[in-house]
């Protein structure tokens, strides 16, 4: 049999009945004779462990050698003692422990933390409302008890009595980070320009149409050229070509000849 004090002043408990069922009870401590709530729940030879939720006013039972949770609610209203749901698992538990409320993850709205132990290994289990919203939820986590106590040993054993220091969850609250997808948007007319003269222009950059122009007019006034010459050759004798070589450096022309069967063959190359 387990006996456990409530927030209100009232005795929660845990035992059998004289047919070895498991039960619950909820009593005034000043008056024994008849319970607040009695419920009949199973029949089974486990003692059900009772872990009290203050700031909830729920309690958890887990029975040892069982495989499963059950909890309630305390209220003022009858019935006093409301079934909320079931946790079950698959192996049976041994033993189970308790973690104090500032323990949770209020982000996650966990509203308690049981550690179950097995044969081998101790397992969490974690309590959670389900909540749309990423903000901090008041009526979930009220103010708790916090870790100082409210007065010294000495002074209780005095029979001095005082409510314990309560501290606020908010502090343990760590806001989600939104992720925002952001757009890096460039203005080309931001790119810095650098003008340069013709004389300096760079063919190469320009579009192939216009350098195809600039070709072909080049050309154009090299085949003039060389018609030129050509004729000039046929009127004059090779001993002037001392002076035509002159003329054709200064145009930036490289030219050699071979006479060859009465023929003139012309190779020339750009400097």
């Amino acid at each position: 049999m387990r006996a456990i004090f409530i927030r209100d002043g009232n005795i929660f408990t845990t035992g059998f009945t004289r047919m070895s069922q498991r039960e619950l009870g909820l009593w005034d401590p000043t008056n024994f004779e008849e319970p607040i709530a009695l419920l009949e729940l199973d029949t089974s030879n486990g003692v059900l462990l009772p872990y009290y939720d203050a700031d909830a006013n729920m309690v958890y039972l887990c029975g040892k050698g069982d495989s499963s949770i059950r909890y309630f609610e305390v209220t003022e209203e009858p019935p006093y003692v409301h079934y909320l749901n079931t946790f079950s698992s698959k192996e049976p538990q041994r033993g189970m422990g308790f973690m104090p409320k500032r323990g949770v993850d209020v982000t996650k709205c966990e509203i308690a933390r049981l550690y179950k132990l097995l044969d081998k290994k101790c397992e969490p289990i974690t309590m959670t409302v389900p909540r749309k919203s990423d903000l901090f939820q008041d009526d979930l986590y009220p103010d708790t008890a916090g870790p100082d106590p409210a007065m010294e040993p000495e002074e209780w054993l005095d029979g001095r009595d005082e409510d314990p220091i309560l501290i606020s969850m908010r502090e343990g609250y760590m806001p989600a980070k939104s992720r925002e997808l952001k757009v890096a948007r460039k203005n080309v007319l931001d790119r810095p320009t650098t003008r340069r003269s013709m004389s300096t222009l760079d063919t190469n950059s320009l579009p192939v149409s216009f350098g195809c122009f600039l070709f072909r007019l080049h050309m154009l006034h090299i085949q003039n050229l060389i018609y030129c010459l050509v004729t000039v050759f046929t009127e004059i004798n090779m001993t002037h070509l001392s002076l035509i070589d002159f003329t054709l450096s200064c145009c930036c022309i490289n030219i050699s000849w071979l006479n060859c069967s009465s023929n003139i063959y012309l190779a020339f190359l750009p400097i």
